[in-house]
């Protein structure tokens, strides 16, 4: 069985049978396209797809409550894309609790109460965050990919010092209006 032979002319690739098939000049510019970024609407619909709980915030007006292993976040839509209005924290009695660190232990706090955070809690929260921010687009800091990073840190032995004295003046710096 013989190959059709096919010839090149300056309309593009022609075959024996007469069908002109054409070549495109910038090849590399159609092949190269990126799929746009998925609107607001569509992540809450990936959000779904990959078994997340998505109901709208009772805290946040025009928010959606995104929930899964224990965790949750609160996003909104900025300009189409979806923006943190809170950032993922751990459930405790169904508050969204804040996590502490003390230097020493990490808490969650909520409203009501301050309780250390476990180790279940705490990979909750990371797991909850990669996942998010992988569906969401958003971006991936170093640090945070290394482990669940806190909300408010307060070490203990810091605390106070702050109060303590005032800050020096630099020799760059007038002194009293001088």
């Amino acid at each position: 069985m013989a190959l059709p032979v096919c010839e090149i002319d300056g309309a593009g690739l022609r075959s024996q049978a007469g069908l002109h098939t054409p070549i495109l000049a910038d090849w590399k510019a159609a092949v190269s396209r990126k799929p746009g970024k998925p609107g607001f609407e569509q992540i809450l619909e990936l959000l779904r797809f990959q078994l997340f709980e998505v109901t709208p915030s009772a805290v946040v007006r025009g928010g959606v409550a995104v929930r899964k292993h224990g965790a949750e976040a609160i996003l909104v839509n900025q300009s189409g894309a979806a923006a943190f209005a809170v950032a993922p924290g751990a459930l405790v009695d169904g508050e969204l609790a804040r996590l502490v660190d003390r230097g020493y232990q990490k808490f969650m706090r909520t409203s009501q109460c301050e309780l250390p955070a476990t180790a279940s809690q705490l990979q909750g929260i990371h797991r909850f965050s990669e996942e998010l921010k992988q569906v969401t687009g958003a971006i991936d800091l170093y640090n945070q990919s290394l482990g669940t990073t806190s909300d408010v840190y307060l070490y203990d032995r810091l605390q106070g010092r702050e109060s303590a004295r005032p800050a020096p003046h630099g020799p760059w710096e007038l002194d009293g209006g001088e």
